[in-house]
């Protein structure tokens, strides 16, 4: 039975073996067919709009550094999956921008909006419900009435239009609290309409009050109680924080990127969501792939040394000798690490520098290829007719020589993870189209761009607040909070703006008169 087994699992195993090694047999000539497609591909020239700038050919290169870590290959026992590292961080990404956030954005504007307009409607309702309910009894008010009506509409008017210029705009971001003046001018608004609809009901309502004019006096003071709590909260929402009060230090954790802003007095939250709107404008894309050092010095380790006396007494002084002369070698080999980081980076500037040359000159060659097609009709040789394209068909026309280069210097300075062959030829596209330069449309790609630029409009961002601090207190000396993201943080540090002291010395006109200093060696 044990011999049965045996033989069993033996047979198992090797009939195991024999299929996996057909199953790689059959992967390799899958790729190498992929390969030699690619390099057909290559050699045609242009790529089709939906393939990657970069393929797999094309990304092995001819620098050992240079490591893309943008396509990781999963083999398992039954497949071969290629999964993109973009693919997940953008899977990451949609799973953060989810509905609730969408939600929670315009919860706050229309709670806001409804009793706003509860309130706009209040002193409308008024001056009807009398009229519907008990309009004979009423006492004649005539022209002190129709004064009041024309004060109270215009009234109206500019409340209405003044509320839709300040206060009903979407929110450009969500708060984990909420705002704490808008709560409180929200609650003092929601009283002051209670209130006055408590007191109609009380003294107009209930004994149907008759004189009509007192009814619509009353409708005006609370039209002006209304415009002035809007002006209460114009002064606390929109011009508190402009007179600046503390300097903000923001650090990105990873490259050590900084900005200084100088803000006023506002919450820890209200200071981060205006840290990142300028955080998106001003601060260079972050791009995880020049972070770190060369693989090449990073993987090198030095070797340790032991030292055994195995000869004789008469050799122990040689031996000793070599064994010190080979530690200090060992030593100097390990120090030689900034030595081999100076001249990884002189290299990689020489690398850059050599490819920017190249992508310059090719798509300054690529430009004068075309030119725009004036509506008059030109001569033409008929050995050589003039074919009329729009502006997608040339940028793809001249992007096919210019597309190596394109290549290699993105591969080198590497963005390749952010331009898309697609990207590009839109790009081209806009510059042909406004009669843009070469070195217009080479603006994007030679440095590194705001965030906004790289940034998908069509979502927004989840960042986490981490402060030690109630997110909703003030600013303070000393504060430090941080907003965070998967891969990286911004560190703000609050420092307040110094109190100036400017002192005043006049200077008399007059006393500026001078003498000139004579000496013997002088030639004047």
């Amino acid at each position: 039975m044990d011999n049965d087994s045996t033989y069993s699992g033996y047979s198992y195993k090797s009939s195991h073996s024999r299929s996996s090694r057909k199953h790689r047999e059959r992967r390799d000539r899958h790729r190498s067919s992929k390969s030699r497609d690619g390099s057909s591909r290559d050699k045609s020239g242009l790529q089709a709009p939906g393939e990657p700038l970069l393929d797999a050919e094309s990304t092995r290169g001819d620098e050992r550094d240079d490591n893309w870590g943008e396509t990781t290959t999963v083999v398992t026992g039954t497949s071969v999956d290629s999964v993109s590292q973009e693919d997940l961080t953008r899977i990451t990404k949609d799973l953060e921008d989810s509905t609730p956030l969408h939600c929670r954005r315009y919860l706050g504007l229309t709670l806001a909006a409804i009793l706003g307009l509860f309130a706009f409607v209040t002193p409308l309702a008024f001056l009807a419900l009398p009229q519907l309910l008990w309009r004979d009894s009423l006492d004649p008010c005539g022209t002190p009435c129709e004064g009041l009506y024309i004060s109270l509409a215009f009234k109206l008017l500019i409340l209405l239009i003044s509320t839709w210029a300040l206060f009903l705009r979407p929110p450009r971001a969500s708060f984990p609290r909420f705002f704490v003046y808008r709560c409180l001018l929200l609650a003092l608004v929601f009283l002051f309409v209670a209130s006055y609809w408590l007191f109609y009901g009380v003294r107009v309502l209930e004994p149907k009050e008759t004189d009509y004019r007192g009814i619509v006096g009353y409708a005006a003071s609370l039209v002006d109680a209304l415009l002035f709590i809007q002006y209460l909260a114009l002064v606390l929402l929109e011009v508190r924080h402009l007179r600046t009060a503390f300097c903000l230090k923001v650090v990105r954790s990873t490259d050590g990127a900084s900005r200084f802003y100088n803000v006023g007095h506002l919450s820890i939250q209200r200071a981060a969501a205006w840290v990142l709107d300028h955080y998106y404008s001003d601060f260079p894309v972050h791009n995880p792939a020049i972070l770190n050092l060369p693989k090449s010095i990073l993987s090198k380790k030095t070797s340790a040394f032991k030292i055994y006396s195995l000869g004789e007494e008469n050799t122990t002084g040689n031996s000793t000798g070599q064994s010190r002369a080979m530690i200090a070698a060992a030593a100097r080999r390990r120090d030689n690490s900034h030595n081999e980081y100076y001249y990884e980076e002189a290299e990689m500037e020489r690398r850059v520098r050599k490819r920017k040359a190249r992508l310059v000159v090719a798509v300054e060659e690529a430009f004068t290829h075309i030119k725009r097609h004036q509506d008059e009709p030109a001569p033409s040789s008929p050995k050589h007719p003039r074919e009329v394209m729009d502006p997608r068909e040339a940028a793809q026309a001249i992007f096919a020589p210019m597309a190596r280069a394109m290549q290699k210097y993105l591969r080198a300075t590497r963005q390749q993870s952010y331009h898309t062959m697609e990207s590009i030829i839109n790009h081209l596209q806009f510059c042909i189209t406004h009669n843009m330069t070469p070195k217009a449309f080479l603006e994007r790609y030679l440095a590194l761009g705001p965030t906004l630029q790289y940034l998908d409009h069509g979502r927004g961002r989840q960042w986490t607040l981490v402060s030690e601090e109630p997110v909703t207190s003030a600013l303070r000396q000393g504060l430090v909070f941080s907003l965070k993201r998967p891969d990286f943080s911004l560190v703000v540090n609050v420092t307040p703006l110094p109190f100036l002291a400017l002192g005043e010395e006049f200077v008399d006109p007059k006393s500026h008169k001078f003498v000139m200093k004579l000496q013997s060696e002088t030639s004047v």
